[in-house]
């Protein structure tokens, strides 16, 4: 392949936090690194962002910006958010992946995410009576407020020294917004799929990549991606992602917690906020 026919943009892993991106982000490193060495160890989470980045890192807006980003407006961010993009994608050689938390909406008059660089993405959906427990861990707050912020229409993140903010919306906002037209340049993937057949999600997904791992090569990514092996590096590392209000950032990795850890009133309240994107996913309690 000459390098003018070589793919170009953004591969966009996006997701509401908490549903498994960076899983996804490190089998595609571990699966990268399989295919080119035979024996590829485990891949350090820490080292990810050599393969993926985040689009809201603060130093690429400061270079356009010419100052702090705790010192610009949100207007002032928004307004250099796709030229950030762009210079991501110019950046890389052949296609970059981009870890991203905005719901695919508008923001100040502008789309959160940069059409004219993007070459595809990869969403991933959890269902959110377990995302909420997740999520209150995420920002050491209560379930209560995890759920309040998660049925929370245009829901903005703070801008940080590290971090300008995101739009994640509501829960429903963000799923409806990234699936509610399929399109083949995105792959939409269930977390629960991922837990009990991740020969077939995964698989698919390297598929979509134009990736041909053969079975063996397949099998070892996603062994070497296990969330055992996600957390005990980090409990023996570290996780440079982790926020400071959560004690880890693997916590337990498994699907219906919810059915151990939350009232009735809170499983009521997480289906009639988002009953629409629940059902299309099959995520409604059969004895709702």
């Amino acid at each position: 392949m000459t390098e003018q026919q070589k793919p170009k943009g953004i591969i966009w892993l996006a997701s509401y936090p908490k549903s498994g991106n960076t899983w996804t982000r490190n089998f595609l490193h571990n699966l990268i690194n399989v295919m080119s060495e035979d024996d590829a160890p485990a891949q350090d989470i820490n080292r990810m962002n050599a393969m993926s980045t985040w689009e809201i890192a603060a130093a690429a807006y400061e270079s356009l910006l010419g100052r702090s980003v705790t010192e610009c407006t949100r207007e002032e961010i928004a307004a250099v958010r796709h030229s950030v993009q762009q210079q991501m994608a110019d950046s890389a050689d052949g296609l970059a992946f981009v870890k991203t938390h905005h719901a695919l909406v508008m923001d100040r008059k502008l789309p959160t995410i940069n059409f004219d660089v993007t070459a595809g993405a990869i969403y991933i959906v959890r269902n959110p009576l377990d995302v909420a427990i997740s999520f209150s861990h995420h920002m050491g707050a209560s379930i209560d407020d995890a759920i309040t912020q998660m049925a929370t229409e245009g829901l903005e993140t703070p801008v940080a020294e590290k971090a300008v903010y995101e739009v994640y919306g509501s829960w429903s906002q963000h799923v409806e917004s990234w699936t509610r037209k399929p399109h083949r340049t995105i792959y939409v993937m269930r977390y629960e799929d991922m837990l009990a057949s991740p020969e077939d999600t995964f698989g698919g997904l390297a598929r979509h990549l134009l990736l041909q791992p053969d079975d063996r090569q397949l099998g070892k990514a996603i062994e070497l991606s296990s969330f055992e092996i996600l957390r005990d590096q980090e409990l023996e590392k570290g996780f440079s992602e982790k926020p400071k209000a959560a004690e880890t950032f693997f916590r337990a990795g498994r699907q219906g917690q919810w059915k151990d850890e939350l009232t009735a009133a809170q499983v009521d309240r997480i289906v009639a906020d988002h009953r629409g994107q629940m059902q299309r996913f099959g995520y409604v309690p059969l004895a709702d």
